[in-house]
């Protein structure tokens, strides 16, 4: 299997949906809309949900229920991946910045896992970084983090490290070696978000160098990177990703309508540099999930 490749598709994410009418927000919509990239070629679906009316970020337990239990009833073969990255965001009031403003959300460790457990996905996402997105901070303390890893480890789901800059990765590695994580790990690099690591192909490989010995790994550009950064991670041996949750246009001024034509041309780019996607039993295999 060394030509194939996971393509994860991330759904929808949290931010704001603005004027981007073909994102997803409704359970329906999210569901649907997974089932539709499943179909064109991802072997990954990523989940968060949305507050069906407003179209914000959600965490609550009885939309990722419905998700999953819409992409499950349907029949459709494909690994789900739920987020656990909400609930790490502090918005600090400038008056006084020991208190927490507006737009801040904070959970404990049991809070941000609760629907892992319940729902038993093939994998979740475990994010590692600390760093300034846009005027708020994503705290992942180190506590917290390990509280988390231990409740995903029991619950017998894969984690998928998230890691944003070089401390990520190195925070990761000490849970390994801890115990805490089992080795060698399946990493998600992320490039261009924030003030973490660019989406270059310096950044790339740098942070590849950085992974345990024999980690799967995966890695992907936001925004108008995307592209340009599957072609690299293919190149280099890396898994994939796209999604609404990072980019919602083919190409520039193009937006993209759906998530399956963000998948339909991320395969065709891998298939035009002699490569081809893992389907989803072939990704369960080179990921050691049963």
């Amino acid at each position: 299997m060394d030509d194939k490749r996971i393509l994860t598709c991330a759904i929808t994410g949290a931010a704001p949906v603005g004027k981007d009418k073909q994102v997803p927000v409704t359970p329906k919509e999210i569901a649907e809309s997974a089932i539709g990239a499943a179909k064109a070629g991802a072997a990954v679906v990523h989940i968060h949900v949305r507050h069906p009316e407003t179209g914000a970020g959600s965490m609550e337990f009885k939309y990722y229920k419905e998700v999953v239990d819409r992409i499950r009833d349907d029949g459709v073969d494909v690994l789900i991946n739920l987020t656990t990255g909400s609930g790490a965001r502090f918005a600090f009031d400038k008056d006084n910045p020991a208190v927490a403003a507006p737009g801040t959300v904070m959970k404990t460790a049991r809070e941000r896992v609760q629907h892992v457990v319940a729902l038993k996905p093939d994998i979740c996402s475990l994010d590692f970084n600390v760093m300034w997105m846009g005027t708020t901070a994503m705290i992942n303390t180190p506590e917290i983090l390990t509280d988390m890893a231990r409740e995903i480890r029991a619950a017998g789901v894969m984690p998928e490290l998230e890691v944003f800059d070089t401390g990520d990765i190195k925070f990761a590695r000490d849970l390994i070696s801890k115990g805490v994580l089992e080795g060698p790990g399946f990493f998600q690099i992320v490039l261009g978000v924030g003030y973490g690591a660019a989406s270059s192909v310096e950044s790339m490989l740098y942070m590849k160098s950085l992974l345990p010995p024999d980690a799967k790994w995966a890695a992907f550009g936001i925004s108008r990177f995307e592209f340009p950064m599957l072609a690299h991670a293919f190149l280099i041996g890396g898994h994939l990703r796209v999604g609404f949750e990072d980019n919602r246009y083919l190409a520039k001024g193009v937006p993209a309508p759906t998530n399956a034509a963000l998948v339909e041309k991320g395969k065709q780019i891998v298939e035009l540099l002699g490569g081809e996607l893992a389907t989803p039993k072939e990704a369960r295999a080179i990921l050691g999930l049963s």
